[in-house]
């Protein structure tokens, strides 16, 4: 890419007539540790330091503002920012949507969260709530937006009815291939919400240009927006390997590359690996998979060595219209039942506040995945025969709100 992609950030800190609505109000600002501008300077600092902005307060979602906590269902305090002295309030800890008290502290929302492309990242879900508290209130949302790292794809099966959690935001498919500014856009059609919404765009987007497909790779630094969202390769493989926090099997966290790879100590990955290609060649396209060994330092199998799969997305064998992460790992869980019947694949424990429902259906939205993964006689086509459509609608109904062509 020679060409120079700027941020929602980077263009509203550079124009003065993209900030004028501000001026005279408050700003909040909800953000998260890869919320910076192209030199790195955090948006808080950034937005502080313009003399026209009055920032009020901010607002951090799971993992924090800073970014300091490793795992789900670990909260997050409120705490005063103690170089801005402003508030700075959690929507991952005591409360999920933002309270009338904390909401009281702006009249304009700038979000400026960076996105994995899937739709369990809770950030699309906390975009949500705060769509949906501002419009009661009367409140203006912006979003800063930034790229989607997994481009354009979609893939999986479309959350159903009822299944909505704060891993499920509404009913898409698991890897929706918008931004975060194009959901804002999604949220507020379908919830029939009404309120001040603008998108800062970004200039120079290419989603559909190599080598990053998404991410503007060798021009912009990699900041983790969360504590396991390493590099790019994690992102283009997460909407297939965020399915293993449902399942017994380790993910990788633990280890330096965590959700590109999957394993456990009582499995013959190079035997998995086989029965894969068996069942399915064609859901296994656009990378490399190699059998490898690792030692969780924490986690899952902490300590224990296991023996498993890394997917590999950096090197000349990535087609990245036809890597399809979700259909591989689902086809994972498949060869796995397939050759231990008895395998206790699915982890049953507290997910995301949920204490009723598998954590794997959960993930999917439904129980669809897990029942195909455990009828034996369910087939890839199976699979694909319920997904398929799910991804086509998708597709056709997303058309409407792509801001980059």
């Amino acid at each position: 890419m020679s060409h120079t992609v700027l941020f929602g950030l980077d263009r509203l800190l550079e124009d003065a007539a993209l900030r004028a609505p501000l001026v005279g109000r408050r700003v909040a600002l909800l953000a998260h540790p890869a919320s910076v501008t192209t030199d790195l300077t955090h948006a808080i600092d950034a937005l502080a330091a313009l003399p026209e902005i009055k920032l009020t307060a901010a607002f951090g979602p799971q993992h924090g503002l800073r970014g300091d906590k490793q795992d789900n269902m670990m909260e997050s305090p409120d705490f005063r920012d103690p170089l801005h002295g402003i508030p700075v309030f959690s929507l991952y800890g005591e409360v999920r949507r933002p309270t009338a008290e904390m909401m009281a502290t702006f009249d304009v929302l700038l979000v400026d969260l960076q996105d994995l492309g899937c739709r369990i990242y809770t950030f699309i879900t906390t975009l949500r709530y705060v769509l949906e508290e501002a419009a009661k209130l009367g409140k203006a949302v912006w979003v800063l937006d930034r790229p989607n790292p997994a481009g354009r794809p979609v893939e999986g099966l479309t959350l159903r009815p009822g299944w909505e959690s704060f891993v499920g935001a509404g009913s898409m498919p698991m890897r929706h291939g918008l931004t975060m500014g194009e959901l804002g856009h999604w949220f507020i059609a379908e919830l029939g919400l009404k309120l001040e919404y603008k998108v800062i765009t970004m200039q120079g987007w290419q989603p559909d240009a190599a080598p990053g497909y998404g991410w503007p790779l060798g021009e912009r630094n990699w900041v983790n927006p969360s504590p396991n969202a390493a590099n790019l390769s994690m992102a283009r493989a997460y909407a297939g390997t965020v399915m293993l926090e449902g399942a017994t099997l380790s993910e990788g966290r633990g280890t330096t590359r965590p959700l590109e790879l999957f394993g456990a100590p009582d499995i013959d990955a190079r035997a998995v690996l086989a029965e894969m290609q068996r069942l399915a060649p064609h859901w296994l396209r656009g990378c490399r998979l190699r059998e490898c060994w690792f030692e969780p330092t924490f986690h899952k199998h902490v300590g224990k060595q296991c023996h498993g799969v890394q997917i590999h997305v950096e090197d000349a064998a990535y087609v990245h219209a036809e890597f399809q992460p979700w259909r591989l790992q689902a086809l994972a869980f498949k060869a796995i039942r397939n050759m231990y019947p008895d395998y206790a694949l699915w982890r049953d424990f507290p997910y995301e506040y949920e204490f009723d429902r598998l954590a794997i259906d959960l993930i999917n939205g439904s129980p669809l995945l897990r029942e195909w993964v455990d009828d034996r006689n369910a087939t890839p086509d199976d699979l694909d025969a319920i997904t398929v459509p799910d991804e086509q609608a998708w597709l056709a109904q997303r058309e409407a709100f792509l801001l980059y062509r």
